[in-house]
């Protein structure tokens, strides 16, 4: 401890740039284990020089601040304090440097000429993790004085960065922010055309980030009941883009194949699915939200929903897919007098039968 609160002074940005250096290269590896992370989350003070250094003059040390807060915000406790640091930054308008890493990360990724804006995308990814902090998190981004449509647009753009950077772990970002009905609106409101720009990414084959932060945001708004029948819609077509990354080569007859969506109809050999099977699971888990709603269910029926799930079960090998695939067969093939509800998500399970039912699934999942 004593150690530490010695190099603070070195890490202040009058600091001499050699001493900076050397400074920050020993408080990067402190971060690489949990006692070290803990440790500095005692000292607020070398935090927050931590951001302010994000912004030196210098690049390299630029690169070891926002390294360092990539490991601080990959702990919990560590992604809390940074936003208590991040909020009273806002009371603080006399500095010259912010305090606010929210809207410092938000100021670097928008920067088209950055070479830091994947690592400070990385510590939006992790500071949005946490559910409970998740709101408070969105009031920065909308203080920050970027838009929602300038962030959208900066991660849909085919190459927004021109240093390279990607920009991947604003996927996560955007499924951990849309855990808020807040965000859900703004993602679903008809006249902007939002969500229908994140549909492409669903087999974005150069990123299982970006691909799965994407198919986990149309996770999340399929939770909204009320938009189920527009995300069917030919206006989003969402059926499709679940759809299509859980299909294989397989050859269906003429009958079945005009049933499909069109995007579905008559694959190629070479047509292959979705290799992870956490993003398996993701899509699952989205085609079981859309059957809470009978009417979201007839579309599934009607779009032939069926025999793309049969064939993935067929191939299938993960147990916890396996066993997200049967939940979805199980409710398509019932008749809607079977069902006898128009909304599944108004049933009301006793606790008694919700515990026994996990055990069942974990069971299956853990059985060898």
């Amino acid at each position: 401890m004593e150690s530490l609160q010695e190099i603070s002074q070195y890490l202040c940005r009058d600091a001499r740039l050699d001493l900076k250096v050397i400074a920050l290269e020993y408080i990067l590896g402190v971060t690489a284990t949990v006692d070290g992370r803990e440790l500095l989350l005692k000292l607020p003070e070398i935090l927050k020089q931590l951001v302010i250094l994000v912004q030196d003059s210098s690049i390299p040390i630029r690169k070891d601040a926002i390294l360092t807060l990539v490991n601080i915000t990959g702990d919990e406790s560590g992604t809390n304090a940074m936003l208590i640091i991040s909020e009273s930054s806002n009371s603080i308008k006399e500095q010259e440097y912010s305090l606010n890493l929210i809207e410092v990360c938000l100021r670097i990724i928008m920067d088209k000429s950055s070479t830091l804006a994947d690592p400070c995308c990385m510590i939006l990814s992790n500071m949005t993790r946490p559910l409970y902090l998740v709101d408070r998190i969105i009031a920065l981004i909308e203080q920050s004085g970027y838009t929602w449509d300038t962030i959208v647009a900066a991660f849909t753009a085919k190459q927004y960065n021109t240093t390279g950077a990607k920009l991947h772990y604003l996927g996560p970002v955007f499924s951990n922010l849309s855990q808020s009905s807040h965000v859900r609106r703004y993602l679903m409101d008809r006249d902007r055309c939002v969500i229908q720009r994140l549909l492409a990414f669903t087999e974005y084959s150069d990123s299982i980030i970006r691909r799965g932060g994407v198919i986990g945001t149309l996770k999340n708004c399929t939770f909204d009941t009320e938009n189920h029948i527009w995300l069917l819609s030919p206006e989003v077509d969402l059926l499709s883009y679940l759809l299509l990354p859980l299909a294989g080569p397989e050859e269906f007859d003429d009958e079945d194949n005009d049933k499909l969506p069109i995007n579905l109809q008559y694959l190629p050999e070479t047509k292959t699915r979705e290799p992870d099977p956490d993003i398996r699971l993701m899509l699952l888990e989205t085609l079981n939200q859309l059957c809470a709603t009978k009417v979201a269910r007839e579309i599934l029926r009607e779009k032939n929903t069926y025999i793309i799930l049969r064939e993935l079960h067929k191939w299938e090998k993960d147990k916890s897919c396996l066993l997200a695939c049967e939940n979805v067969v199980d409710i398509l093939i019932k008749t809607e007098e079977e069902i006898g509800l128009d909304n599944l998500k108004e049933v009301d399970v006793p606790s008694e039968y919700t515990k026994k039912f996990d055990k069942i699934s974990k069971d299956f999942i853990n059985n060898t």
